[in-house]
């Protein structure tokens, strides 16, 4: 399943991974864990920082010196894209 946004950043993983990101309660451990899942590691190595930082900035929840950690920016992009994906289908 897709997720794809405006500034070419994109993430291609099954439903039941992108479950695994989203769901109600703490995610963080899940997330990070995702993120060591080659097929994961690969499209986030492709990831521009600066276009990840502008389409994180539209979300209004994280200043510019947090944005500027583009590990925790990999992270959250990561969070979003999953339960985007869960909301898609």
């Amino acid at each position: 399943m897709w997720n794809s946004s405006n500034y070419g950043n994109d993430l291609n993983i099954t439903k039941a991974l992108a479950e695994s990101g989203s769901h109600s309660g703490a995610c963080d451990g899940d997330i990070a864990e995702l993120r060591t899942l080659p097929q994961i590691r690969r499209q986030l190595a492709k990831l521009e920082p600066e276009n990840l930082r502008r389409e994180l900035s539209e979300y209004g929840a994280w200043d510019e010196q947090e944005l500027a950690d583009h590990e925790a920016n990999l992270l959250r992009w990561l969070w979003i894209s999953c339960g985007d994906i869960i909301d898609q289908n």
